[in-house]
This record gives structure tokens, C-alpha cells and sequence, in this order.
């Protein structure tokens, strides 16, 4: 075999590989991205802090619906998660006086200030 049929052939080897390495991941893309809808989770914590000072965390919680925080409330709430989210001062995420939070950023209340009690995040 020549040394030109030889890098030719390792040539047409690589490309295969490369061709295979870019369906792969395709497939995969699309195998997640129809799969997106069941479960879906904020990936990340939301941190929050309540009127006594007690930090409590939820991991990766559902994108959809409403989440209610501690019965009390929060002052402090951190979103650590990949996903934005709304802060609400009702139990149930209606009202006025939200508050929106985008991702890797903290909302901390004034004292004065009612706490949040629930969130929803933006999908």
C-alpha cells in the first residue's frame, strides 16, 4: 500500500468518526428536547431566607406551577438555578408587587417590606 492510499483511507476513517460524533449528538439533542416536557426541572437550587433567619434550599424544583415558600415567608430568596423566576407576596403567584429575579441573582426585602411567599418561574 503507498503512502498516498494510506492517508487517504485515515482521511475517509476521520471524517466517518466525525460524521458520527455530529448525528450522535443530534440525535441526542433531539431525544432531550422531546423529552423536555415531563419533569422538567429548574437544574439549581432556590435559596431562600426566612423571618428567623433560617436558610432553606429546594433542589431543582418543577418549572411549572406555583410554588409556595415557608408559611412565614421569605426576606431573602436566591435563585441559583438556570431558569428566571417571579416572586410573588400572595401564597397562591397572583397579586401585584412582583418581583422578577433572573438567574444566578438575589432579591433581598427592605424591613419595612412584606415577605415573598411564593414563586413561578419563566419559561
Amino acid at each position: 500500500m503507498s503512502v498516498t492510499a494510506t492517508a487517504t483511507a485515515t482521511d475517509r476513517r476521520r471524517r466517518r468518526r466525525h460524521t458520527g460524533v455530529a448525528v450522535g449528538a443530534a440525535l441526542l439533542t433531539l431525544g432531550l428536547t422531546g423529552c423536555s416536557g415531563l419533569g422538567r426541572t429548574a437544574v439549581g437550587p432556590v435559596i431562600y431566607t426566612t423571618e428567623r433567619d433560617r436558610v432553606i434550599s429546594v433542589n431543582s424544583p418543577s418549572v411549572n406551577g406555583c410554588h409556595r415558600l415557608a408559611p412565614a415567608g421569605a426576606n431573602e430568596v436566591a435563585n441559583r438555578t438556570l431558569i428566571d423566576m417571579i416572586l410573588y407576596r400572595t401564597r397562591d403567584c397572583t397579586g401585584a408587587g412582583t418581583t422578577y429575579v433572573a438567574t444566578t441573582l438575589t432579591d433581598a426585602n427592605s424591613p419595612r417590606s412584606l415577605p415573598w411567599r411564593s414563586y413561578r418561574f419563566v419559561h
